[in-house]
């Protein structure tokens, strides 16, 4: 009897705490104030932090900064016993290109290019092709130049143009369209190892870039290595002994053809280093369960005309998660402790396609499968100047609400009532959003891995989106504190309830672009 009592009594008092707890929450989500917002955001979009371009001396003072910031709070450095996670990116780089069929060698940017990331490492010799037409695949126009051909394991040589419009490529991260992607997909899916598509645009008038502006977590090789050719190259590819204009290859029979071609280049690519800076506040009883806080504080850097500040974009979204790092702190040290372990990430790469929170995601400091939910903040501080008849202030996008888990449309909306009750709109998160936001930020890499998400965002892509405009004073910090409240809200019942996230609606499809 004296057993059961103690466990009822134990029931109660913890049951009552966390009454309490959530009692408190209103008082620790006003600790963000417009005026300690614009303290924090003032130094890290300041001009000393030259744009915070990845891998940048400003990227690194940024870091450090922020890592300053964690530790003044008390969090708990989040990498073993380092508050960065240190990752390399690299920037490719190639010399020596050769193209060389039957022992002749054509001259670059004149009758053949590449770009860094389409071809291989080093040099490969190949023997049989394969001449596809257009090599255009369509269901609607009931057109297929595969058909009655065998590509697999040879390279498919294609003419460049033809109808219908190629489809558009997926993955990504700020939206591309790739004229060639749709002549790309059908080589891979009916098993070529290479494509050469034959160009009238040779010689090129515009040298062809050997250095890439890109960064990459790893110089791969493609599953599909591709070139550009000139209808010369291609036509001692077929055995033709004499020039087949561009223009004629329409009539040039669909068909196997045997020749040797040399291909390939040198590959320099150069290391450098970037970081991931993440603080942690241990939780109670549900300390091996997490809730993710995160946001971008990389932006463009800095070019001869200036420094791109990066305000809102992200600067924002990560002065939302320092603070709201700061409010949890405060919380615990008045002993409102969450039961959930919080990580407080900032990531750099995003401008660079995500490149932090991948390799976060592939190299995580925690099992994933413990992750509750990432809260994420990417552009909070701005209006969207397109809400014409709409309040352009008293509003969040809030992106994922319907994806993964059911618990999440309850949570923001029950947040939003409880705090700030502003406008939640549920926009981006319509499967035909021609943006694709849901695929565009940091959140996505822990999609990917099942972990439900949700992204807050104030849509300023036009304006002064990508600027060197983006600036502090541009900045509508009442907004900005209603709705870094209104993430603190969320975060406080996740850490907080009985249960994990339900994981119980599949991830959507990959991005159309």
């Amino acid at each position: 009897m004296m057993k059961k009592i103690l466990v009822i009594c134990l029931s109660f008092v913890t049951t009552m705490a966390m009454a309490q707890n959530n009692d408190n929450v209103a008082k620790y989500a006003a600790l963000t104030t417009p005026k300690a917002l614009k303290e924090k955001l003032t130094i890290l979009a300041s001009a000393d932090m030259e744009g915070r371009e990845t891998a940048s001396p400003g990227q690194k003072k940024a870091a450090a900064w922020i890592e300053e910031q964690f530790k003044k709070f008390g969090l708990l450095p989040g990498n073993g016993d380092s508050y960065q996670q240190v990752y390399p990116v690299y920037f490719d780089a190639m010399n020596d290109q050769l193209l060389r069929v039957n022992g002749k060698t054509f001259a670059w940017d004149k009758e053949y290019n590449f770009t860094l990331g389409s071809l291989f490492k080093g040099y490969k010799t190949f023997n049989n092709f394969v001449f596809a037409g257009y090599g255009v695949v369509d269901s609607a126009s009931k057109t297929n130049d595969y058909a009655g051909l065998d590509v697999k394991g040879k390279v498919v040589i294609v003419v460049d143009g033809g109808t219908p419009a190629p489809a558009a490529p997926t993955g990504g991260r700020r939206g591309f369209q790739n004229p060639n992607a749709g002549k790309i997909a059908a080589a891979q899916k009916n098993g070529a190892i290479g494509l050469l598509i034959i160009s009238s645009a040779f010689p090129r008038t515009t040298p062809t870039p050997v250095k890439s502006t890109r960064m990459a977590l790893a110089i791969n090789e493609p599953p599909l290595f591709i070139a550009t050719i000139s209808d010369e190259v291609a036509s001692a590819l077929i055995g033709r002994t004499s020039k087949v204009a561009f223009a004629d290859f329409k009539n040039v029979n669909k068909g196997s053809y045997v020749a040797e071609l040399q291909l390939g280049a040198e590959r320099n690519p150069e290391m450098r280093e970037s970081s991931n800076v993440i603080g942690i506040l241990p939780g109670t009883d549900k300390k091996d369960e997490y809730v993710f806080l995160t946001g971008h504080y990389d932006h463009l850097g800095k070019n001869a005309t200036g420094i791109f500040y990066g305000a809102d974009d992200d600067g924002s979204g990560s002065v939302g998660v320092i603070q709201n790092a700061e409010n949890f702190a405060t919380a615990a040290r008045k002993g409102d402790k969450p039961r959930r372990t919080m990580i407080f990430m900032t990531v750099s790469g995003e401008e660079k396609g995500l490149l932090g929170s991948e390799y976060y995601s592939e190299h995580p400091t925690i099992d994933l499968s413990k992750a509750s939910v990432d809260l994420n903040t990417d552009m909070i501080g701005r209006g969207d100047s397109s809400r014409h008849g709409l309040d352009t202030l008293n509003y969040i996008y809030v992106i994922g609400h319907d994806k993964l888990s059911s618990d999440l449309p309850g949570i923001i909306e029950g947040a939003n009532k409880r705090s700030v009750n502003i406008a939640l709109d549920y926009k981006f998160d319509d499967p035909n959003d021609v943006n694709n936001i849901y695929f565009r930020s940091d959140h996505y890499n822990f999609a990917k891995k099942g972990i439900p998400i949700l992204f807050f965002y104030d849509g300023m892509l036009g304006a002064d989106y990508h600027k060197q405009t983006d600036t502090v004073d541009k900045i509508q910090f009442d907004m900005m504190a209603k709705r870094a409240q209104l993430v603190f809200y969320a975060a406080w019942d996740i850490a907080n309830r009985d249960n994990m996230l339900k994981r119980d609606i599949p991830l959507p499809a990959t991005a159309r672009r």
